[in-house]
């Protein structure tokens, strides 16, 4: 039990730290002297959003199990996947991570972790780039899993976005 609590504790902290670095590194792209917000906002205009609209979306409908399987990219190579939010990482099965260019045999499989089908041992890798329709995102933390059925699109890609969010069975992502 305290392993588990452990976990999540970890897993809770360095998603803030996650977002604490990317504040930190919009701050920086920001010019020297430029306002925070849009000048329509600081001028009071009724119409003035607190934030910018999300510049593109993707749309994907859940399966009759409510789950979204999706075609992306890893690597280049395709690779199909579930999205999972309760899983912290990319995580690749061995044949994905093998069709996505991944070495098996140069891996370290260093950590178990707790799955839906019991504990299995995890090597941790880093995905030079996950794509999903016109979506790039690069050097994503992952992993592969050994007896994992299905590729997993975890919080390492997701808490990337500007926005995911489910609703009436449909999952909108936002970038």
């Amino acid at each position: 039990m305290i392993n588990w609590a452990l976990r999540w504790t970890l897993l809770c902290c360095g998603i803030v730290l996650l977002g604490v670095g990317l504040l930190d590194r919009a701050a920086e792209l920001l010019p020297a002297g430029a306002p925070a917000s849009r000048p329509e906002a600081q001028l009071g205009s009724p119409a003035a959003q607190p934030f910018a609209a999300p510049v593109n979306t993707i749309v994907y409908t859940a399966n009759q199990q409510g789950h979204i399987l999706l075609d992306a990219a890893v690597n280049g190579f395709p690779v199909r996947m579930l999205i999972d939010t309760g899983a912290s990482l990319v995580t690749l099965t061995p044949a994905d991570a093998r069709a996505a260019g991944i070495n098996l045999a140069g891996l370290v499989f260093s950590a178990h972790v707790n799955t839906a089908n019991g504990s299995v041992r995890m090597a941790p890798v880093t995905l030079r780039e996950v794509r999903i329709g016109q979506l790039s995102i690069y050097d994503v933390p992952g992993a592969v899993l050994e007896n994992l059925n299905v590729s997993l699109l975890g919080m390492s890609f997701l808490g990337r976005l500007q926005g995911y969010e489910m609703r009436d069975g449909k999952l909108t992502i936002s970038w």
